[in-house]
């Protein structure tokens, strides 16, 4: 069935586009928060684990993606415009749960601060409250290509680093979508991570100690970039934190491989609907056959 498609005013401001994927029978909806320089097709395997589970909503960011036609793009973005945005868009869909890839974590860190009163769980993926030396060399280099507007670097920056485990055929896509943004998105990009070097992940790291839900943060255990050590540092700042590791898998998680895609959507489902997973463990188990590695 295909998405419900609107372009939303966010106060006047903003217009964002959203792509909302109806479950008939679904009691539940979840919203899906992009990483940089992604936009609503990077969730399309994420979907397919969620629905008909759940009702889900995809958007992009005014800058990104199908928003951008509906957009002025007179002034940056900083991460706490895009958590009031995500805030929004949890009331005008009722939304339950949010869930989050890579630096859409900081935004949603900053919502969820406000402790929004319809959202009952979280997810957070691929993110951590540290900027190791992995990251820190890819955010550098990335400032550097991104000032310059150099699209060959920024595209293979992408591919050699958190990309490095993704099949051939999503290298080539993420290639292809990277290099080819305006220059405004790049301006977008270099704003957020000279943010983030500037000690905003530490503002949003303070904010999120307010948040009174329990959030579930996921983690490849081959991902240098957000490490499973480094993501359990969260325990710190958010009181009711839960963590699952998925074994062989990188930074980009469901996308590299089969049995990191099904690690991963069997992750979130625990952690949403317990009794789903329960009833299909039992059902599908066998003597003699290993647990998912989780």
């Amino acid at each position: 069935m295909r998405p419900e498609i609107a372009v939303l005013d966010i106060q006047g401001q903003y217009r964002v586009y959203t792509e909302f994927h109806r479950a008939q029978g679904a009691e539940k909806t979840i919203i899906l928060i992009n990483g940089s320089l992604a936009t609503t097709a990077s969730f399309a395997q994420t979907v397919r684990s969620l629905h008909p589970q759940f009702n889900v909503v995809l958007y992009d960011q005014p800058y990104a993606g199908k928003s951008k036609p509906h957009n002025r793009h007179e002034r940056l973005l900083t991460k706490e415009t895009e958590a009031h945005i995500l805030l929004e868009l949890i009331e005008h869909f009722r939304a339950d749960h949010v869930m989050s890839f890579s630096w859409g974590g900081a935004c949603t860190l900053l919502a969820l601060a406000h402790q929004p009163r319809l959202v009952k769980k979280a997810i957070v993926s691929s993110f951590s409250p540290v900027i190791n030396e992995p990251m820190r060399d890819y955010l550098d280099r990335g400032c550097q290509y991104l000032a310059a507007c150099d699209r060959y670097q920024v595209g293979n920056l992408v591919n050699d680093t958190i990309g490095k485990y993704l099949p051939s055929l999503f290298k080539r896509f993420n290639y292809r979508h990277v290099s080819s943004l305006d220059s405004h998105e790049y301006a977008q990009m270099h704003f957020h991570i000279n943010q983030v070097l500037d000690h905003d992940l530490e503002r949003a790291l303070k904010a999120a100690r307010n948040i009174d839900i329990p959030v579930l943060f996921i983690n490849g255990d081959r991902d240098e970039y957000t490490t499973v050590e480094d993501a359990r540092q969260f325990s710190r700042h958010v009181g009711r934190s839960q963590f699952s590791v998925i074994r062989g898998a990188g930074h980009f998680l469901d996308m590299e491989h089969k049995s990191a895609c099904e690690d991963t959507r069997d992750a979130m489902l625990g952690f949403l609907k317990p009794a789903l997973r329960e009833s299909r463990q039992r059902y599908t188990q066998e003597p003699g056959q290993h647990a998912l590695a989780i």
